[in-house]
């Protein structure tokens, strides 16, 4: 597998560390990362901004009509472009947190959105990366169910809250979980065969090593 493209799923619940991971694993290894959490944030925050809700079907239809979805690659971060602008802190306030869980619980936004999500790895292809490294909450069962390494991160809610709190973010983490668990359409949930890892006693720095050398026992080198 040295020589192949690889693709590595990070899943799991609201800080739980996905990112952080991704970010780390993304300089060790070279893979360009696609953090679909703020993907799901923009267009919640785009949604806002056009004054939609999300139990207004209709409206989120016309919406999601309209996006313009492009990529930015920067360093090793695919970011999203609405229209060609990527989105700043806006998306990680207190009106998207409180609404992303419940955008993201829409179907035709999800399917929107899937087949943007699937086209990182021909754009990590493109700009000579090893591979491509995607943390969110359904990319190892749904996004890329093959993906050649793919991993659940979870923490109990007292310690998720508490990292939530120490960035300075206000995050509902209990209610999201929730809401992304029960939606009907890719709840979260720990995909069959992958790597489950509690990181509530962990530090990022153990999570990155337990993720790396899962990846370099299967030949792939930093």
């Amino acid at each position: 597998m040295s020589s192949d493209f690889i693709i590595v799923a990070i899943d799991g619940g609201a800080a739980a560390g996905k990112s952080s991971t991704a970010r780390a694993l993304g300089e060790r290894f070279n893979l360009l990362h696609a953090d679909t959490g703020s993907y799901f944030r923009a267009v919640t925050a785009e949604m806002l901004r056009l004054g939609v809700s999300p139990g207004d079907l209709p409206a989120v239809r016309s919406g999601l009509g309209k996006l313009r979805l492009g990529t930015r690659v920067t360093g090793r971060s695919a970011e999203m472009e609405i229209a060609g602008r990527v989105a700043g802190h806006e998306i990680r306030g207190a009106e998207v947190n409180s609404a992303v869980s419940h955008f993201a619980a829409i179907p035709e936004l999800r399917a929107t959105l899937l087949a943007y999500e699937r086209g990182q790895a021909a754009i990590a292809r493109a700009g000579g990366f090893r591979g491509l490294v995607m943390d969110g909450r359904d990319i190892g069962s749904v996004i890329f169910p093959n993906a050649d390494f793919r991993f659940f991160l979870h923490a109990d809610t007292a310690e998720r809250t508490r990292r939530r709190a120490q960035e300075g973010q206000p995050d509902a983490v209990a209610e999201r979980d929730r809401i992304d668990s029960s939606r009907s359409t890719a709840p979260l949930s720990c995909p069959a065969g992958a790597i489950s890892i509690d990181s509530t006693h962990m530090t990022l720095g153990q999570v990155i090593d337990r993720m790396a050398e899962a990846i370099s026992a299967r030949g792939v080198n930093a």
